[in-house]
């Protein structure tokens, strides 16, 4: 049983960079699609498709490179965890080095970056920063 599923997506995806792999598979949920949907969106990622049936589908993810073979996810913090939640208005939310970063939230319309909560005026649960 996993406990915190967000953690452990984005150590999978720090552990891919640094070993600079192309892709990477992990187990499928819904929360876990939508942020690898936000992050392909945000261009951190080249590729996002789900494989396989019901009780075994699995998420296949392609990282996004630089010509010099350098990863284009520079770092990954989990701001929210299971037993210390961090929640945040509209007003509130944090930039990311200076606005280069991007802060996922959990909105009551889903899972969006600082920006496009911002943008609608929403607040939510801050789960995780990335630049």
């Amino acid at each position: 049983m996993m406990t915190d599923p967000i953690s452990d997506f984005l150590c999978r995806v720090r552990n891919a960079a640094l070993a600079r792999h192309d892709e990477l598979v992990m187990p499928h949920s819904r929360l876990k699609e939508s942020l690898a949907k936000v992050l392909k969106q945000e261009g951190y990622l080249v590729e996002v498709s789900v494989e396989g049936a019901a009780p075994k589908k699995q998420i296949r993810l392609k990282l996004k490179y630089t010509a010099a073979r350098k990863c284009v996810i520079e770092g990954l913090r989990r701001l929210s965890s299971p037993g210390r939640r961090v929640y945040s208005g509209c007003s509130e939310i944090p930039k990311v080095r200076g606005g280069l970063g991007v802060i996922v939230l959990s909105t009551p319309q889903g899972i969006v970056t600082d920006r496009e909560a911002r943008k609608r005026n929403l607040g939510g649960e801050l789960l995780c920063s990335i630049w």
